[in-house]
């Protein structure tokens, strides 16, 4: 099944200034999630952002919130974003995807896919914009997530899905964010 910008939304899990500096490959899992944000806003596919209680771990790191530009924020307790019900009722009826990017894998990432797959969504995992602090705990919760049916994408391969032909301005500013 095709995942169109229409029917989907992007969540963005817990860039927190407290969290990033711990991860693996941070560089290049913020340089891809950057170009994933700014590809999602050219395609106008919502984005929702949170933070894993932010009071303890900071706000979400500038450069995320500046590429993810205008988007809903919203702290939460709860590990899965979905378990949130200010999260649940930003997501608008018609969406069936929900393009999950952020950290850690394990834990916020993990829990928020099985309780959207559960819930009838199609989560959808960019495995490149996503990571833990050890990249085992990653590979264990992609994994797992696989074994339970969700769907998964990297970055580029759903900004062009999303595009769907070439040759339009939309297409053009995606290709772009790309090659930068």
């Amino acid at each position: 099944m095709r995942i169109r910008p229409e029917e989907s939304v992007c969540m963005v899990i817990d860039y927190q200034e407290k969290l990033v500096p711990a991860v693996a490959e941070r560089e290049k899992f913020l340089a891809k999630s950057e170009k994933l944000l700014h590809g999602m806003q050219v395609l106008g596919v919502k984005r929702i952002l949170t933070t894993q209680y932010k009071k303890g771990l900071g706000d979400n790191i500038e450069r995320i919130k500046e590429a993810a530009g205008e988007a809903e924020e919203f702290d939460k307790l709860s590990f899965s974003a979905w378990g949130e019900k200010a999260v649940r009722d930003a997501v608008p009826e018609n969406c069936k995807n929900i393009i999950i990017c952020g950290m850690e894998a394990h834990i916020c990432v993990l829990q928020t896919a099985l309780d959207l797959k559960e819930a009838g969504y199609r989560p959808v995992l960019i495995a490149d914009c996503i990571t833990a602090r050890d990249l085992a705990d990653k590979q264990t919760a992609f994994l797992r997530a696989q074994m339970e049916g969700v769907t998964f994408s990297t970055y580029e391969s759903i900004l062009y899905e999303l595009s769907e032909v070439a040759g339009t301005p939309s297409f053009k500013r995606i290709s772009a964010i790309i090659k930068a």
